[in-house]
């Protein structure tokens, strides 16, 4: 070589060592600049992904999902091998080998940029497109690409590979509120990404280079190319075999939209544990993956929701037909599209779905559906049942033509309901082959499989329907500790999101009463004592106004035992009874079941349900007849667990333990009345003196017993005595009083007390087994009238009966424990005294047995209450001898 080139070559290396000095220099003189600002690494390995938060019933089934982010996070562990080999393809095909920076991507993206002076592509690798996801923003800019090197070196030195694929695989957005490749597996195909096929997988891992532009749902064409670009790619990199390509290219695109499918639709019981959620947590309670289990239990949260809806339906049914929702240009019924746009605004209420009638003949409909089809009402399928409404009280006559009523044009509601047709036995919904039972040759040998039973031919049918104008509700507790198992709010979330279990405060009528009987007898009355249920006025000192209350129906028995007076609901007896007590005694000992004394009247009228209170406190206070005299408090959160499992929340519920020590039964110890003369003054036909006080006071709630021992105990607030007695009163308004139609039931451990207002606005029945408390409650929110005929036991009782013979399905009955001293004595039913032969039995507590008679009188009373509407004679007991036992 000459000294010539020899001088040049060192030039030449001087130069390129120059460079690579200078280059170095840049470099140490951006890191040095840089990375003070950088985040720590280490903090990657307690991230926390933001998770929706999710409500579970007691079951575990989903009630409900709340958070911006659909992320379901998932290991390495158990992402399938043949879609990592699909991100790596289609994303970074050199990860493993890499330090986190690929030299050649990026001498890839400057060529690129040279040549078309705009940036084509960062030349990212997986661990690059992690410290962008985690730390950086996705502006193009050379500061976030520095940035976006040094922090993706610094994460190869921290994490292992696994490590950093797992983060990518639960971070990245993938379109449709999709986070994480679960959640997209989810979203696009209703299905975990390990049941997903390679087609199907290819197609998830295109998403990430343009969620918008490859999203199989928005733009499928160019999803489709970017699909089969990663299966070539798989193919080349020996990924997958020639068949498997061939397969996978030529399958459809399968994706669509799948909502997250709820287990069991309670969204009024979603929003309250959203709520207590957010108060635990704050807004944290929507992104750091919570899970609420709550007291729910997902049977008996169907069956009350079952029961709510079909018996405000039987209602609304019993008023007639209010006419079709609204009516529509006629014009528009040959534009289909606006047509299909405006019935998927009408949301479906109760199962009811809206429809558009298109035609009308004298004995037919043919109506519009959401998904396009055109179908048929036809006259037996409620058209021939149609009635107008004209008022709560009135109803027009039936209607001769379909033509009377509807229109093209017209909106209505149809109910669903599928025929089997081999018997014409209507069913409730579809079946499946996996539902189908078993048949077997009785003779076959044991060990023979089973041949699977015909499916039923099945022919769908569309009834018409409406949706009720008055609401609803039920709540239903577990009596040891307060547990909600079941609470609905009203017909449908969809069409109030007003919760009136615990919102609506209405008054509760004679469902109240039992509350100042049980005080009655704790301060000595029996439940023969006799009150005169005879007419009483009350005159106001200061003003005009004169108050006299009746009975329903307008009848007066004269001197009644409690007992007879509770099962036939007597509003004079109810009066008396709290006059004798003392309004502020009988408030004092109410207190005890939960009910604030400020929202309770200072006067007479509380003895009929004068006070609002909400169906959920009503539950509440009947849990204490359930479980032998002790308040519970209704709670829903069981517990709450965090993104890992581990348990963050414990609820801490007042419990019923009755083999335990009693603390504080001092509270229960009240100076017992003068029994002879406070009778004498109840049993007084003159009317009291005392003016009518309408005035309220406001005193504090009685305060709970604070939960810092492991296991609360539930404060007794009537003696083991008074809760037997009053449970065997109660049971009798089921055996023969305004609760009889709960006799259908065919179970011993029922009871509960009916419930009508004025007008009548409010009809409720408030019931038990010691298993459940269950109170229903029907009306209007706007107050308006039920109708003349509605009580209790007709709107609001066969609710609580439907929803209960679920509940009790398969549970024994049970009874409360007999209390030692209780015990069991013939008497008079006429005078409520000792006779030694005839009469009928009665249980009193053995220090207050009455005096004997020497004489008997019976003879049948009739009556017909307000609560049931049925006139029956009260049918006295065989004669028996004399006992005491």
């Amino acid at each position: 070589m000459s000294e010539k080139a020899r001088n040049r070559l060192f030039s030449l290396l001087w130069l390129a060592l120059a460079g690579a000095a200078a280059t170095a220099m840049a470099f140490a003189s951006i890191y040095l600049y840089l990375n003070p600002g950088l985040p720590s690494v280490e903090s990657l390995r307690d991230i926390r992904l933001q998770t929706p938060l999710r409500v579970y019933s007691q079951d575990l089934k989903l009630i409900g999902e709340f958070g911006e982010k659909r992320r379901d996070p998932i290991g390495i562990e158990q992402t399938p091998e043949l879609f990592i080999k699909a991100i790596l393809a289609a994303e970074d095909d050199g990860f493993y080998s890499h330090p986190g920076v690929s030299i050649k991507g990026l001498m890839r993206a400057v060529s690129q940029l040279v040549q078309t002076g705009s940036i084509q592509s960062g030349g990212s690798t997986l661990t690059m497109q992690v410290a962008r996801n985690f730390f950086l923003s996705r502006e193009q800019r050379f500061v976030r690409k520095f940035n976006e090197i040094l922090l993706s070196l610094q994460i190869e030195r921290e994490l292992s590979k696994d490590e950093i694929l797992e983060l990518y695989i639960n971070k990245i957005f993938l379109g449709n509120r999709a986070y994480g490749f679960q959640a997209a597996a989810q979203v696009y195909y209703g299905r975990d990404i390990a049941e997903l096929n390679l087609a199907q997988l290819a197609m998830m891992a295109g998403l990430p280079k343009a969620p918008s532009t490859y999203n199989p749902l928005a733009n499928p064409s160019r999803a489709l190319v970017r699909r089969n670009w990663i299966l070539r790619r798989m193919l080349e990199l020996g990924h997958i075999d020639q068949a498997d390509y061939q397969n996978a290219i030529t399958a459809p695109v399968t994706a669509r939209h799948h909502p997250r499918d709820l287990d069991l639709d309670a969204p009024y019981i979603a929003e309250m544990a959203r709520k207590e959620a957010v108060e635990l947590f704050g807004d944290s309670a929507y992104t750091d993956g919570y899970q609420v289990i709550t007291t729910v239990d997902s049977r008996l949260q169907q069956a009350a929701q079952d029961a709510l809806q079909r018996g405000l339906e039987t209602y609304d049914s019993r008023h007639g037909y209010r006419g079709p929702e609204q009516r529509l240009d006629q014009d528009l019924l040959q534009d289909s599209d606006r047509l299909i746009d405006l019935l998927n605004q009408i949301p479906p209420l109760g199962g009811l779905q809206p429809a558009v009638v298109t035609a009308v003949e004298p004995k037919k409909l043919q109506v519009q559906l959401r998904d396009r089809r055109i179908v048929e009402v036809s006259w037996e399928n409620g058209l021939d049942s149609i009635r107008p409404f004209l008022s709560e009280n009135a109803r027009g006559p039936r209607l001769k033509s379909a033509e009377e009523m509807f229109a093209p044009g017209d909106v209505i509601r149809l109910r669903r309901v599928e025929v089997d047709t081999d018997d014409d036995t209507q069913v409730a919904g579809g079946i499946s082959d996996s539902q189908l039972p078993p048949s077997r040759d009785p003779f076959a040998d044991p060990g023979e499989a089973a041949a699977p039973l015909e499916k039923p031919q099945i022919r769908e049918e569309w009834h018409l329907a409406q949706v009720p104008a008055a609401q609803g509700t039920l709540v239903s507790l577990a009596p040891g500790d307060g547990a909600i198992r079941a609470l609905v709010g009203g017909y449908d979330f969809r069409q109030s999101h007003f919760n009136r279990a615990i919102q609506a405060a209405r008054q509760p009528g004679s469902s109240f009463k039992p509350f100042i009987y049980a005080a009655a007898i704790e301060r000595g009355y029996t439940a023969a004592s006799m009150i005169n249920d005879a007419p009483i006025i009350f005159e106001e000192t200061n003003v005009q106004d004169v108050w006299r209350p009746e009975n329903d129906t307008g009848t007066f028995l004269g001197p009644t035992r409690l007992r007879k007076a509770l099962y036939k609901s007597r509003n004079m007896v109810s009066i008396r009874l709290l006059q004798a007590l003392g309004i502020d005694n009988a408030l004092t000992f109410v207190e005890r079941f939960g009910f604030e004394r400020s929202k309770l009247a200072r006067n007479l009228t509380i003895a009929l349900g004068s006070s609002a209170l909400t169906p959920v406190e009503m539950a509440r206070g009947y849990a204490a007849f359930a479980n032998g005299g002790y308040r519970v408090e209704p709670y829903l959160v069981d517990r709450v667990l965090d993104v890992n499992g581990d348990v963050v929340y414990q609820s801490l519920p007042l419990t019923v333990c009755r083999d335990c020590p009693e603390p504080g039964k001092e509270v229960l110890q009240s100076e017992p009345l003068d029994l002879e003369a406070v009778q004498m003054e109840a049993a007084a036909i003159e009317p009291s003196q005392e003016p009518l006080n309408l005035r309220t006071l406001h005193v504090s709630p009685l305060h709970n017993e604070s939960a810092e021992q492991a296991l609360p105990r539930a404060p007794r607030v009537m003696s083991a005595e008074t809760s037997f007695i009053m449970d065997s009163m109660l049971k009798d308004v089921v055996k023969k009083g305004t609760g009889r139609k709960a006799l259908a039931m065919k179970r011993g451990d029922i009871a509960g007390k009916t419930g009508t207002t004025n007008g009548p606005r409010d009809a409720w029945f408030s019931g038990y087994s010691p298993h459940l408390a269950t109170s229903t409650w029907v009306g209007f929110d706007s107050n308006e009238e039920l109708g003349k005929n509605e009580y209790g036991g007709s709107a609001a009782l066969p609710i609580w009966i439907d929803y209960m013979t679920v509940a009790l399905e398969g549970q024994p009955e049970r009874h409360l424990p007999q209390p030692d001293n209780i015990v069991t004595v013939r008497i008079n039913p006429n005078t409520g005294r000792r006779t030694s032969a005839g009469g009928m039995f009665e249980i009193f507590r053995a220090d207050r047995v009455p005096g004997r008679e020497s004489y008997r009188s019976i003879a049948p009373v009739y009556s017909n209450d307000r609560d049931s509407g049925n006139p029956q004679p009260q049918q006295q007991q065989e004669s028996l001898p004399d006992e005491l036992f």
